[in-house]
């Protein structure tokens, strides 16, 4: 994979982790507050709040957010591959364009004495 298509994916990745940290995080509010009591509860709009064991909370928590440090980290990681990539390095000789060389077919020592015929 070039090495632009790595920093491509390591941004969407970075975006998609803020992206469902933000959609999905607002869950987890609650239950950090709730952490430094003795009971957890999980409010409902419909009906009453219903008891739930906090450590479980918790550990549903730590899973979510470490899916979102998981998805954080992939996308730093291959936008630092993609930066340090070998970018220049890999062209071949006989690709090079810039002063000297050009994808000119012609050989400049066989024609240089020669008119071009659309001059």
């Amino acid at each position: 994979m070039s090495d632009i298509r790595f920093i491509i994916v390591g941004a969407g990745l970075i975006f998609a982790g803020i992206i469902v940290l933000s959609v999905f995080g607002s869950e987890f509010d609650e239950i950090t507050l709730q952490a430094e009591f003795v009971d957890c509860y999980e409010y409902h709009e419909d009906t009453p709040p219903t008891r739930i064991n906090c450590e479980i909370a918790f550990y549903d928590k730590m899973f979510f957010f470490s899916f979102v440090v998981l998805l954080i980290a992939c996308g730093i990681v291959a936008m630092i591959k993609g930066i340090r990539g070998t970018w220049d390095q890999d062209v071949k000789p006989e690709d090079v364009v810039g002063p000297g060389n050009s994808f000119d077919t012609r050989d400049e020592s066989k024609d240089s004495g020669k008119m071009d015929k659309n001059d």
